[in-house]
């Protein structure tokens, strides 16, 4: 492993591998530190359509308001790391004050360690043999390595005993909470919950170091049955403290928060009585770092709460007209394989002329529909847009946004592209 893996990044060659990028770059055999040290323009650069762009002021700005948000309200924070899988945008979270990243899967973890993570929390059962006995090695080999993960079944944690057997340092765990009958995953009573806690305690291999859940899984979840929800999980913390089940531990971890609900758990987590330890607050948002331009923008916390800040879209897709068949139709060059449409189509934003570089708003040009290749226009009039024009898409849900652009540049507001953000999905 290089000894700092997230600048080694830039030693990558500018080639077939990433879409977008100006291909005179490629032939020249430019490395990506060498095409960002020439500050090319996004426009005028030699970049190519489709092309995806984030915006550097919103990621600015994006990255510092959920570390401040969380700092205000004593929390923790392990943002997501699935939604980006950009190593260089985790240490950024870090730098913003980061306890570690969440993960969901054991890839992801390894990819986090890979790019020297020292803090994973994997929001997850993690049953499998082979992905536990990694994780056993990277303990036994990094003392200062944290890992915790959910159990949610005694199953489960009769599985994860036998595939840890033997190993010198247990494994910390959650208990998940489900969120209720027809949620997702967690046990679904106060009662399961502690009987996967007896089975975590029946064990030599795993300890038991909190309580965790995921509050946007409550069934019809509205401001009243989340808080509901959040508090019978910090009442689970405290019940288990009482009892003795956190003997040993250094801290208590209690855990919940996507994106949609996080001033719930700011909210709920504040009223945590004191403990017989220190209580980790820890929330894990995840698709803050670029938020959306429609999903996330209805769904934000800050809706609710404006006083406390706010987040900007950072994605813009630049796409080209390749057809006019009519004045009231347009084809653009990007579709299912460039596009995220799984919470919605995206939204046309601005048209560009190419020749003068004057942008003006894409008023009257809707999108239709999508295929591989091609997103469907619809135009009010025929001077709408012209083939060659380009037209920026705004999209919902940064995770298959991300996750279709394996290098994506970050862009100055005059264009000037001033970073390459690497996803590893």
């Amino acid at each position: 492993m290089p000894s700092d893996p997230v600048q080694a990044l830039a030693q990558e060659p500018v080639d077939h591998r990433f879409k977008g990028l100006p291909p005179d770059a490629g032939q020249a055999g430019l490395t990506v530190g060498e095409l960002t040290a020439e500050r090319r323009s996004l426009y005028t650069g030699g970049f190519t359509t489709p092309v995806l762009t984030l915006d550097a002021e919103a990621l600015s700005h994006n990255l510092a308001a959920l570390g401040t948000y969380a700092e205000r309200h004593g929390l923790a924070f392990a943002p997501h790391g699935k939604t980006c899988m950009a190593p260089q945008l985790f240490h950024r979270q870090l730098e913003h004050g980061a306890w570690g990243i969440t993960a969901a899967v054991p890839h992801q973890a390894r990819v986090y360690r890979a790019f020297g993570i020292q803090r994973i929390f994997l929001a997850n059962e993690l049953v499998d043999a082979a992905a536990l006995r990694w994780v056993a090695d990277e303990l036994a080999a990094d003392p200062d390595f944290r890992f915790v993960c959910y159990v949610d079944s005694v199953r489960g944690v009769q599985l994860m005993d036998r595939a840890l057997t033997g190993r010198s340092r247990r494994v910390d765990v959650v208990v998940e909470l489900g969120a209720g009958e027809g949620a997702r995953t967690g046990a679904r009573s106060d009662e399961d919950c502690r009987a996967v806690a007896d089975a975590v305690a029946g064990t030599d291999t795993l300890r038991l170091v909190g309580i965790a859940g995921y509050e946007a899984e409550v069934p019809g979840a509205d401001p009243d049955s989340v808080h509901a929800y959040l508090r019978r999980l910090t009442g689970l913390a405290a019940e288990f403290d009482k009892a003795g089940r956190f003997e040993g531990v250094e801290e208590i971890v209690v855990s919940a928060g996507g994106s949609a609900w996080f001033d719930a758990v700011a909210d709920v987590f504040a009223e945590i009585p004191e403990l017989s330890r220190p209580v980790l607050k820890l929330l894990r948002s995840g698709a803050y770092v670029s938020h959306d331009h429609g999903w996330y923008t209805r769904l934000t916390p800050f809706n609710r709460v404006p006083e406390e800040g706010g987040l900007r879209p950072a994605f813009r897709l630049w796409t080209q007209v390749v057809s006019r068949p009519s004045p009231t139709q347009a084809f653009v060059n990007a579709g299912k394989r460039d596009i995220a449409y799984d919470l919605g189509l995206p939204e046309a934003e601005l048209v560009r002329d190419p020749l003068t570089g004057a942008e003006r708003p894409a008023t009257g040009i809707r999108v239709l529909k999508l295929s591989d290749q091609h997103a469907w226009l619809e135009t009010d009039s025929a001077e709408d847009v012209r083939v060659g024009d380009w037209v920026a898409l705004g999209m919902s849900h940064p995770c298959t946004i991300f996750e279709k652009w394996p290098l994506i540049p970050v862009v100055e507001a005059d264009g000037t592209v001033t970073e390459y953000v690497r996803t590893f999905f």
